[in-house]
């Protein structure tokens, strides 16, 4: 791993650890100053999470969130009481960052929250032909993020090991990440209508942490499909070692779609696209996703602008506020076996890190 500007994301490496508690806590005493500052400033958990959870209304679905995920995934649930001591904060509050997305359709007042200060956007284009196999993604999120990201490189006492670019507060990765078996992911929310949605089923920061420890593509799609997922969601699997790129769009209830990139560039924003879901109307996505269909996608570099695009001022591609922001850029490369990450719209050079993924 090469970093070019000292400034950059914080690199935090762990591990081996004894259990998942010891990992979270070792997490949670090094980055408490950033999660400390971001549930301070996450204004969707002080002004409707909290008040929600410390209601009569909450009971039941916290009650249920946290029953199905503890049970299925024991040890990530021990990694968040870790990282809960670690960093001084209230389980309560570690617990409603994870669990957001699964618990805002049923906060009352959420209709008051607009999309953009709710949503955590982001945008990939995808490729695969005889001359080259990328995956490019804007991490796109509410300004309460920015600031509280940071790299987690993990080691296990069996030799292998995962990074993940990670929000404070929260599992690895929501975002993006790969590990030493030759997986990597990425990752676009999507937004379907209420009654699509499982009440305290399974979050997808826990699907998305098991992803993490993924040996094959196989596993990945099985850890993804076999969970019941309260909430759907959008994942990009990239099979390094065997020059793939599967789109995986999932719902409630058991369903998915399993798309496989090809020649054909491939833009996902957040939106279902191949699996019939009914889902919200986000104009955002819907506006991001007509914009890369007008623009040219030949050469790679005309495919990486895509992600730079701010062509349309109210809802560019790429995020400069003053609700969304694009925190970053990663490219993954599956013939250079590179994960590069940009923090600017300009994806020309070298990026501010450079990891291997040989």
């Amino acid at each position: 791993m090469e970093q070019k500007n000292e400034k950059k994301l914080q690199v935090f490496e762990v591990g081996p650890c004894e259990n998942g508690y010891e990992m979270g806590f070792l997490i949670g005493e090094k980055f408490s100053k950033e999660i400390r500052s971001r549930v301070a400033k996450d204004l969707i958990l002080q002004n409707q999470l909290l008040p929600f959870a410390r209601s009569p209304l909450s009971s039941s679905l916290l009650e249920s969130l946290s029953e199905n995920n503890r049970k299925r995934y024991p040890t990530y649930w021990e990694e968040l009481r870790g990282m809960s001591i670690g960093s001084g904060v209230a389980f309560l509050e570690i617990l409603l960052l994870n669990f957001r997305k699964e618990i805002l359709p049923f906060v009352s007042n959420a209709s008051e929250i607009s999309m953009d200060e709710a949503n955590d956007d982001c945008s990939d284009i995808l490729v695969v032909d005889d001359s080259r196999a990328f995956a490019a993604h804007n991490e796109d999120a509410n300004v309460a993020i920015a600031g509280h990201t940071f790299i987690i490189k993990r080691f296990q006492s069996n030799g292998a090991s995962f990074t993940a670019y990670t929000y404070a507060g929260e599992l690895p990765s929501c975002a993006f990440g790969f590990n030493s078996y030759g997986m990597a992911f990425t990752l676009n929310s999507v937004p379907p209508c209420k009654h699509e949605i499982e009440a305290g089923a399974i979050g997808r920061n826990f699907i998305s942490r098991s992803l993490l420890e993924a040996v094959s593509v196989d596993d990945a799609l099985s850890k993804i499909c076999s969970a019941e997922v309260s909430v759907g969601h959008s994942y990009n699997l990239i099979d390094i070692k065997n020059r793939r790129i599967l789109n995986v769009e999932t719902a409630s209830r058991g369903r998915f779609s399993v798309f496989e990139v090809g020649s054909e560039p491939f833009f996902h924003a957040n939106a279902y696209l191949h699996l019939n879901v009914q889902q919200d109307h986000d104009e955002n996505s819907l506006s991001r996703q007509k914009r890369a269909a007008e623009l040219p996608k030949g050469s790679t570099s005309e495919l990486l602008a895509i992600l730079g695009d701010k062509s349309y001022p109210r809802y560019p591609i790429y995020m400069t506020g003053p609700l969304l922001y694009t925190l970053c850029t990663a490219v993954i490369d599956l013939d250079i076996k590179t994960l590069t990450i940009f923090d600017g719209e300009s994806f020309e050079g070298e990026g501010s890190l450079v990891f291997s993924l040989a």
